[in-house]
């Protein structure tokens, strides 16, 4: 426990003053998090990272989470950034030839998905950031809040297992308690202003379904490592696992937060 604590109080003194800041410090923290995360669910699936498709599952991961440069040339960046995924995908594809299916189709599809959901999830945490301060502030309270609600609920009243077989100590009192705190949480945003561009009972709602997002991130890590057979995703933050284990639930929360007519 005390590991725990002195790991999560060093990580939130470097990350949030660089959240705050945002602008190009946010930019190289989001690839720095996402070439992590990258490297840990390639490893689940005993993909080296310095090996050929490791390399060009980098470098797609580069490229779909580069940023908006300038409104004018949106739609040609975009285009560009699809082709280039495309050859990467391509060439992924000519290696399963080369090393005569030591890289399978299967693996091939595995990277190309890994790359897809790390980084549509960590470019909307830097998109979100660049929308405003307070977004991302939201998206992360609405994370924590959620955990730390279930966590408190399913201790107190918790007796329903939620998904026995994908985490043992989930319950459904538990799950319906993170949404409830995350209801708090919008009434407490919306009433002090800091979100008021919705009305109260919109607010509510996207809050509900960000909420269910978020818990069904982390259960989707969950299923991942339990497929694997490993207890952390990796050993960078002693006492809470790896960066995907961090930002599981972010990585589902954060695209639906900009899907949603939340941020204006």
């Amino acid at each position: 426990m005390k590991t725990r604590t002195i790991t999560a109080i060093i990580a939130l003194l470097l990350f949030v003053p660089i959240v705050v800041v945002g602008s190009l410090p946010m930019l190289i923290l989001v690839y720095l998090l996402s070439f992590t995360a990258l490297y840990e669910i390639l490893k689940m699936n005993r993909i080296h990272i310095f090996s050929i498709p490791g390399i060009l599952s980098l470098i797609a991961l580069f490229i779909i989470m580069m940023p908006e440069v300038s409104y004018s040339y949106e739609s040609y960046i975009t285009d560009v950034q699809v082709d280039l995924i495309i050859v990467m995908a391509l060439l992924m594809l000519s290696f399963t030839v080369v090393s005569k299916n030591r890289f399978s189709f299967v693996d091939m599809g595995f990277c190309v998905l890994a790359v897809a959901y790390i980084g549509i999830g960590f470019m909307y945490f830097y998109e979100t950031r660049e929308a405003g301060l307070i977004y991302i502030l939201y998206a992360l309270l609405i994370v924590w809040v959620t955990d730390t609600g279930a966590y408190l609920f399913g201790r107190a009243i918790g007796r329903r297992k939620l998904w026995p077989q994908i985490s043992p100590n989930k319950t459904i009192e538990g799950f319906a308690g993170g949404i409830f705190s995350s209801v708090i949480l919008a009434l407490v945003f919306y009433f002090f202003g800091w979100i008021d561009n919705l009305p109260v009972v919109l607010l509510i709602v996207f809050t509900m379904v960000l909420s269910v997002a978020g818990q069904l991130g982390d259960l989707v890590e969950s299923a991942l490592k339990r497929h694997f057979d490993v207890k952390d995703s990796g050993r960078i933050l002693p006492g809470h696992g790896g960066v995907l284990d961090r930002f599981d639930s972010f990585i589902f929360v954060l695209p639906l937060m900009n899907i949603l007519p939340l941020i204006v």
